[in-house]
């Protein structure tokens, strides 16, 4: 059964064919199982989350919820950008140079017209500031 240009796949299941026909089992169930699988290898390789042997539960909470931050970044903020499939290891290592100012009401964060993903992470940061009201 090809399917989006991949090989044929062989698999047994006792999901009963006239709830789940070949195609929609296989693109909607087991391509989805698949790429929940890669999200757990993302998280454990890119983010460190298989070193979750801090002393502190909070701190091995705080791993977790960074990933799922990342995500959502991910998801939300980079969604129709050149960053919306990449990885959290490689939003992570896209260093943003940026000058943080700290005043009694307000946090300004200044990027560098020279980075090369400014575009992105300030669109990113309107749509999060979006979601959030």
């Amino acid at each position: 059964m090809p399917s989006r240009g991949h090989p044929p796949h062989h698999f047994s299941t006792s999901l009963k064919p006239d709830r789940w026909p070949a195609r929609r089992l296989y693109e909607e169930l087991y391509c989805a199982r698949g790429e929940t699988e890669n999200r757990i290898k993302e998280c454990q390789l890119d983010l460190f989350a298989d070193r979750t042997s801090a002393a502190s539960m909070r701190a091995n909470q705080f791993r977790l919820w960074f990933y799922l931050l990342l995500g959502a970044l991910r998801r939300i903020g980079l969604a129709h950008t050149r960053l919306a499939t990449s990885t959290c290891g490689t939003i992570r290592l896209k260093k943003i140079g940026a000058q943080v100012r700290v005043s009694v009401r307000r946090i300004k964060i200044a990027m560098a017209f020279a980075y090369p993903y400014a575009h992105e992470f300030t669109l990113a940061h309107a749509r999060i500031r979006a979601a959030a009201h």
